[in-house]
């Protein structure tokens, strides 16, 4: 636990002093993350910070980390490494998105099949248990792929894609401690330090954004982190530690990037348009129309993910298919209560607003007027 704590903290230090170096550089070098499209920040803000919570990530692995430690996550790490160096491109010079996904396959492949990280099993769910091998790499394949760049859409405002890797990390490092897999556990808490010292930098007003360098660096760490937590979760020894829905507390530790991909990509099928298609209408973009801040918006979402990851631990000897279920239907209730109350206030907001003054022209009326419908008929475009 001491060498944990040494490792969280030189990864903490580490970023807290390179991240005002690394913001003074890309402001020279005018590498900003420009306001305009679906972003909704108002003014050029530095991006890349990613690269700082790599180097911190390093410093406290290879500091505190013994030979064997380092021999056991050596493929881990290349596959890490190869997502960070395709993030940090895809931040200089925007790749597209076949060319994204072969690098991401390199990364992928490299963890699943050399590093044997992958799912195996469905442990009785629908009576499914050990799975055939080619099922099994392509089953992990698609589910990194898809949850890596799940979190990296998740990644639109200030503070919430740290806010939510730390919830996660934490999650995962005290599980892999107290279950003896001691290298992962220690993987995830120096993730804690070096994310947490980007936050400092990051929470709102935000002074730099971890770009693809960051998002898809994190998102590929979590996705591994929980199928790796799902396959030691059957082999380890003490009972009291021992997860009896794995698939479901995996999805828990993923909720918000998982439920607000799959709803964003319904609502873009159900509208005849690209699901890759970028615009506002993820889960946070909602909030921040019912009148939240960035801060408030990522403390929100945050604490709904604890919530998620409470309720798998008070009923962790629950099955899958009682608690998939089970996660489903409060994932997709919730999802109907936001887009209610979203119209609804965004809808008083539009009621509530100054009306024009009565010295205006009856053309300037008129224009406001059909401001305020196309504003609530947007909202209805977006929650239908």
């Amino acid at each position: 636990m001491l060498l944990v704590l040494f490792s969280v903290l030189t990864a903490f230090f580490i970023g807290i002093i390179l991240t005002p170096l690394l913001i003074f550089l890309i402001k020279k070098g005018n590498l900003l993350d420009k306001p305009g499209g679906r972003k909704i920040h108002k003014y050029s803000v530095p991006s890349m910070g990613g690269i700082a919570i790599f180097i911190g990530l390093l410093g406290g692995i290879l500091i505190w980390l013994n030979y064997q430690q380092l021999v056991e996550i050596r493929f881990f790490m290349l596959g890490l490494s190869i997502m960070f160096i395709l993030g940090l491109r895809d931040d200089l010079v925007e790749l597209t998105a076949y060319q994204k996904l072969i690098g991401q396959l390199i990364a992928v492949i490299t963890v699943v099949v050399l590093g044997d990280v992958r799912i195996t099993d469905f442990y009785g769910l629908l009576g499914v248990y050990e799975l055939p091998l080619w099922f099994s790499y392509s089953l992990t394949i698609f589910a990194i792929i898809g949850l890596t760049n799940a979190f990296n859409l998740i990644d639109g405002l200030d503070g919430l894609a740290g806010t939510l890797s730390i919830i996660t990390f934490l999650g995962l490092g005290g599980w892999f401690l107290y279950s003896g897999h001691t290298t992962y556990g220690f993987i995830a808490f120096t993730f804690v330090g070096a994310v947490l010292s980007f936050l400092v930098y990051n929470w709102h007003p935000a002074k730099i954004f971890m770009g693809d360098t960051g998002s898809l660096t994190l998102g590929f760490a979590l996705s591994v982190l929980c199928i790796k937590f799902i396959e030691s979760n059957v082999v380890i020894p003490i009972d009291d530690f021992k997860f009896h829905a794995p698939l479901a507390t995996a999805a828990a530790l993923l909720i918000v990037p998982f439920y607000d991909t799959i709803r964003v990509f319904v609502k873009r099928a159900r509208k005849g348009i690209s699901p890759m298609t970028a615009d506002k209408s993820h889960v946070h973009h909602f909030l921040m129309r019912m009148g939240f801040r960035h801060d408030q918006v990522a403390l929100i979402l945050g604490g709904v993910k604890i919530g998620f990851i409470l309720l798998m631990i008070a009923f962790n000897e629950l099955p899958d298919i009682v608690m998939l279920p089970v996660l489903v239907v409060l994932v997709v209730g919730g999802g109907v209560v936001l887009d209610r109350l979203t119209l609804r206030r965004v809808k008083q907001i539009v009621r509530c607003s100054p009306r024009v003054l009565s010295q205006r022209s009856y053309h300037g009326m008129r224009a406001k007027i059909k401001i305020d419908q196309e504003v609530l008929r947007q909202e209805d475009v977006n929650l239908n």
